[in-house]
């Protein structure tokens, strides 16, 4: 290690004892852009030998015991290192040069399952269902859903996991080890949109090293490290490929597209199920080309939302669509008239005495009136003027009225 970067960490090491407590918040914020000073420590906790070690480890856990998000955010982007190192001592049985790791490793995971009276936090976890719409489909591109009794009592229910109460562990062992690595990737990949890029790529590294040592493959990936094949847990795999599949669209393409390979490679000669359909489903989602994303702008996972479709077709046969079809037939043809050709139409002045008693048929309404009805209605309305006929006449008109309505 230099001198300068010892330096550099020593400093760090003496600043944060040193300060007050109204400066905690302006310091933990501007921890992120110290990028020497996080390389340094990157370089600290890859030699378990350093004298530096265990202050450092120490100060890390001062760190996420604060109430400080940032501060704690600034710890757990050295998890993925961590823990390839705590993993790799362990397979070289030199367990007593990562003791601080293991302390650090273990106080963390102490912390997250306990609440601030002391009782075991029980964590929830929702299921999204597929008959609501999300950013990720629509229900109508899935097919149709048969509306059974058993689907109609399940919508609108959401399905809640929960996990916990998690023990309390005094050390790590090789029966809880994953158990408790596997929790602490959990809390990791809860605050991945505020990793950098150097934690995501020790993340792929740390998983391509676990995933070929001790294999044939660590000859092909020309890595030079441990010969110890590491025993990995599923639900491991698991947790590592989420943080895997974040990276792909953050600016590590061939960081994790070389891990996924390196995940694939040992779920399949160790026949474990949920890590293989995990990685398959990633590996199916992919883009054809690599993204270049951009390191320094806003980070988040690209979804192409496909466009929301109609309810209900618009070919559909519904009773709305039958009435207009019943109204369009009756319509008159011709429907491009002019509001200026309304003016034309010549509207015959129809009496009531010219109903006659056999019902008109269609298209005869508007027939032109012939001189014998004309004559007819001249002798009507003479009689009709005589005083002594204007009874019979009324009689006559409400006799033909019956007779139309008839």
């Amino acid at each position: 290690m230099l001198t300068s970067e010892k330096g550099v960490v020593e400093e760090w090491l003496s600043e944060f004892k040193t300060l007050p407590e109204a400066s905690i918040s302006s310091y933990a914020s501007g921890l992120k852009n110290k990028i020497s000073l996080v390389s340094a420590l990157y370089e600290v906790i890859q030699k378990p030998q350093s004298e530096l070690l265990e202050p450092v480890c120490h100060q890390l856990f001062e760190f996420y015991r604060s109430k400080e998000k940032c501060l704690g955010t600034f710890t757990l982007q050295f998890l993925p290192e961590l823990i390839w190192c705590y993993l790799s001592m362990s397979s070289s049985r030199e367990l007593q040069s990562c003791g601080c790791i293991e302390a650090l490793l273990l106080s963390i995971y102490n912390l997250e399952i306990m609440d601030e009276q002391g009782h075991s936090k029980i964590l929830s976890f929702t299921i999204p269902s597929l008959s609501k719409p999300s950013v990720y489909h629509e229900p109508s591109s899935i097919g149709s859903m048969a509306l059974t009794e058993g689907a109609l009592s399940q919508h609108g229910l959401t399905r809640v996991v929960y996990s916990g109460p998690h023990p309390q562990r005094e050390m790590l062992t090789a029966q809880n080890r994953f158990e408790v690595l596997s929790f602490l990737l959990l809390c990791y990949n809860s605050v991945l949109n505020d990793m950098p890029a150097l934690s995501l790529l020790s993340l792929c590294q740390m998983c391509s090293r676990l995933c070929v040592c001790g294999y044939p493959r660590q000859n092909a990936r020309k890595y030079q490290g441990i010969k110890n094949r590491i025993p990995i847990s599923s639900e491991f795999m698991v947790q590592l490929l989420t943080g895997i599949y974040y990276s792909f669209y953050n600016g590590e393409w061939d960081a994790a597209r070389r891990a996924l390979d390196d995940v694939l490679y040992r779920a399949q000669l160790e026949l474990l199920p949920e890590p293989l359909l995990l990685a398959n489903a990633i590996k199916a989602s992919l883009p054809q080309g690599a993204l270049k994303g951009n390191k320094e702008g806003s980070r988040c996972i690209q979804v192409e939302i496909t466009p929301t479709s109609s309810r209900i077709s618009r070919n559909a046969v519904t009773s709305m669509s039958i009435r207009g079809h019943r109204w369009k037939r009756h319509e008159e043809p011709d429907t491009n008239n002019d509001s200026s050709d309304l003016a034309n139409i010549v509207i015959p002045e129809i009496s009531v005495t010219s109903v006659s008693g056999e019902r008109a048929g269609n298209g005869e309404r508007g027939r032109a009136l012939t001189e014998n009805d004309v004559q007819h209605m001249q002798a009507v309305q003479e009689t009709s003027a005589e005083p002594r006929a204007e009874g019979k006449a009324v009689t006559e008109i409400r006799r033909q009225k019956s007779t139309q309505q008839i």
